[in-house]
């Protein structure tokens, strides 16, 4: 281990160096750039775009056009990038990870990579996790930009399809990882090419890129519609799974968080439905309604994965502790949880489009971020997004404190401890910021400070609209401020008048997250850029952690030592034991997402096939006769083949005569007689004249190229929508089921991948069937009008 933490040191050293002697050119530009007027600044962007299209690499014109940026920060913005930000900047544009600290300006950093990137005209994206702070950054930092004569774009939820082409169009655009995925998908579900609003997708800096390409990286996007009814089954599930007890009719398995029915369990259910034989092939459906209906009761908790709001289960991001407005549980989980809590059950919906963050991202020209934390994955990064970490030093040294932990024997003994430390600090007025894993924590806590009357800023998923203004102000003189563990990431908390004498800002955490990131992005809210600070984390053995991966030698250390309740433990055995528990966590969410992966690289490659045509036909501005004769072609080959096998004798002209009948032509145009005595070759060629003559027919009667491509376009792309939309759920429905392979000894990623292919394979004959029998059994009546 020590081998491995020395090659990372030297690696990050000799990197360093490297970045270093970059920094120096930029910073050898900083007299000249200072000599230059306003106007003759300005005019170096025009200059830059002129030298790129001339031939010159963004490699080139790196070191001056970062000076550039840096000289227009001070003037406008008042402030100028230090030399660590610089090498930052570096790391971006060259497509890699910065891991910065808390308070180490990430925002001014990215300028220079932005600034140097737009030149191409090909585009710019900034990713944020969320619109507050799109928009806060589009229009901060955008001052600058637009001085330097780029355009700025701000792209949120609520734009028009017009307002987004526009923010898309920019040489910058402004914008949160969902709300590009999703543009992403509808993109390719337009019919036509004007309704689409991405450019290629070229450059992007994705800002707190550990939360979005690690944290969210196992919930794909999804765009439903086509809704199924509502099943009562849900409300019959849910009031049997009521009626369970913990242990003798169903076990709970906290560490892969699965509920399974016991043989009391499954012979109640039978008696519940009137049924012989729960798990019979004809009772499916029901047990994938009782399986949602265990989970939503016995591992879905209100107020830490969800919560209600005006009659609607709201899902709560675990590892932000926000609202993942829009989102919903698929599979029925949803559902599920809105009969537990006896809310209006909304109807099932179909997946239309999906994607995951990894496989959108990856499909950038380059991808780079920026975090406070990403060394502790910096080999999920490089081997999934092919970016390197590299660790930049802080401006000013750190001077904060980060203490051991402090382990308790029951939960409200550690609350009782954590709430008199708040009180004895909140008494010589050192603001203290309380980082809480749940909803229902922050409430509890606050419940309890009450009682003390300790005034206190809550901050959680349920109030999370006065995020920024409650973490800006967490740094004033006797504030305490309960958040959820990542609330308020992407804003900085600034230490209040005489703050930093009281020791600054004390961070107190009451629970191990399952990532030690997590907790490191907690801890980095306290001592930025050389401030001093406290940092403290509050354990108990009844919490989530440890009973879920908690060492028994720990319980058993308790025991022996035969300690009271409210005695605490401060030793370094118990903090090695809690970081051991977060690795396995750590893997265990890593083996996840490189799953989902796995199975979504099926998904990708398929999807790639199927955009790229949609792409080919939106595009197209002539005529897809180029396109759709083959797909006939190839259709009539393959049912002539089929009806044509082993002896002449056994030939199905009948089969031929029903296939040209029902896709190809009126029924008085073919008859058996027409195909007798004739090669399988000679038939092809009868029937692809009689398509030629029929497509002409069209073409004729239609008598405008526009409007025969209109009807080309409508027939092509509504057939594939609508192929593609049923191959999705299929997919699912396999990856689903696919598990169960592992029992016959048989690879369930393999057997996903083979069975994946000829599903495919099957859909695309199926899409040019159905192209031929609509496209030349269709009745034109009149003239087609968008």
């Amino acid at each position: 281990m020590a081998n491995v933490l020395k090659k990372w040191v030297e690696s990050d050293k000799r990197e360093l160096k490297r970045l270093g002697k970059i920094a120096d050119k930029v910073e050898a530009y900083a007299s000249d750039m200072e000599a230059l007027t306003d106007e003759e600044l300005k005019a170096k962007t025009p200059e830059f775009k002129q030298r790129y299209q001339n031939g010159e690499t963004l490699d080139d014109l790196l070191p001056e056009a970062f000076a550039v940026a840096r000289e227009g920060a001070r003037r406008v913005l008042g402030l100028y990038p230090y030399r660590v930000q610089i090498i930052g900047g570096t790391v971006l544009h060259e497509g890699n990870i910065a891991e910065m600290r808390t308070g180490e300006g990430k925002t001014l950093t990215a300028t220079m990579p932005v600034y140097l990137n737009a030149l191409s005209g090909e585009g710019v994206h900034v990713v944020t996790v969320n619109e507050y702070l799109s928009a806060r950054d589009a229009t901060e930092m955008g001052e600058l930009y637009t001085w330097l004569g780029l355009s700025v774009g701000l792209n949120v939820s609520d734009k028009t399809p017009e307002e987004k082409r526009e923010a898309y169009a920019c040489d910058i655009t402004y914008s949160t990882n969902s709300e590009l995925g999703f543009d992403y998908l509808r993109d390719n579900m337009v019919v036509y090419r004007e309704d689409m609003v991405q450019r290629p997708l070229n450059f992007v800096i994705v800002d707190e890129v550990d939360s979005i390409l690690i944290d969210e990286a196992r919930t794909p996007l999804i765009i439903s519609g086509q809704a199924t009814a509502a099943t009562q089954l849900y409300t019959r599930a849910d009031r049997f799974a009521k009626t369970l007890k913990k242990d003798e009719d169903f076990k709970v398995d906290l560490e892969s968080k699965t509920v399974s029915l016991t043989e009391d369990g499954i012979r109640k259910g039978e008696k519940y439905f009137g049924l012989t034989n729960l798990f019979d092939p004809d009772n499916t459906a029901l047990n994938h309604h009782l399986d949602n209906a265990l989970r939503a009761n016995f591992i879905m908790l209100r107020d830490k994965d969800y919560v209600v709001q005006d009659g609607e289960v709201l899902i709560v991001d675990q590892f932000t502790g926000r609202i993942m407005d829009g989102r919903r549980y698929s599979d029925g989980l949803h559902q599920a949880i809105e009969a537990k809590e006896h809310v209006k059950i909304e109807e099932e919906t179909k997946t239309m489009a999906n994607i995951t963050y990894q496989n959108f991202f990856r499909m950038y020209k380059k991808l780079s971020g920026m975090t406070g934390t990403a060394k502790t994955e910096k080999e999920e990064f490089l081997e999934i997004y092919n970016m390197e970490v590299v660790t930049i030093p802080t401006n000013r040294p750190i001077l904060r404190e980060d203490r051991p932990d402090l382990l308790y024997p029951t939960l409200m003994s550690k609350f009782k401890a954590v709430v008199e430390d708040i009180k004895d600090r909140h008494a010589t007025g050192q603001p203290v910021l309380v980082g809480t894993v749940a909803v229902e924590t922050s409430e509890l806590l606050s419940e309890m400070l009450d009682k003390e009357g300790i005034p206190h800023a809550v901050l959680n998923a349920k109030n999370h609209a006065k995020e920024a203004e409650i973490v800006v102000n967490a740094g004033q003189r006797g504030a305490v401020t309960i958040a959820t563990n990542m609330a308020g990431r992407g804003t900085d908390i600034k230490l209040g008048p005489g703050v930093r004498e009281l020791g600054g800002l004390a961070v107190i955490g009451t629970e191990r997250h399952e990532s030690r990131r997590i907790d490191n992005q907690l801890r980095g809210r306290s001592g930025r850029q050389g401030d001093p600070g406290v940092t403290q984390f509050y354990l108990s053995l009844e919490d989530d952690l440890m009973l879920r991966f908690g060492s028994e030698r720990i319980k058993h250390f308790y025991e022996t030592m035969n300690i009271g309740d409210d005695t605490v433990i401060q030793s370094k055995m118990i903090t090695r034991q809690v970081e051991s528990a977060q690795k396995r966590v750590e893997g265990n969410n890593y083996d996840t997402r490189k799953q989902v992966l796995q199975y979504d690289d099926v998904m990708r490659a398929q999807r790639e096939i199927i955009y790229a045509e949609r792409q080919q036909v939106i595009m197209e501005e002539k005529s897809l006769k180029p396109i759709i004769m083959p797909m006939i072609k190839r259709t009539v080959e393959h049912n002539v083949q089929i009806n044509t096998t082993g002896d002449k004798k056994d030939w199905n002209l009948d089969g031929i005569v029903d296939f040209a009948i029902g896709a190809m032509v009126n029924e008085d145009a073919v008859k058996k007689s027409d195909f007798e005595g004739k090669t399988p070759e000679e038939i092809t060629d009868q029937l692809m004249k009689l398509a030629e003559e029929n497509y002409a027919a069209k073409e004729a009667q239609l008598n405008d190229p526009a409007q025969m491509l209109e009807f080309e376009k409508v027939v092509i792309l509504r057939v594939v929508d609508s192929r593609w939309t049923d191959h999705i759920d299929e997919m699912d429905q396999l990856r689903q089921s696919i598990g169960l392979r592992g029992y016959g000894q048989l690879n369930p990623l393999v057997e996903y991948q083979s069975d994946g292919f000829r599903m495919f394979e099957v859909m695309v004959a199926d899409i040019e069937y159905d192209v031929t029998r609509l496209f030349l059994k269709a009745e034109i009546r009149q003239n087609i009008s968008r």
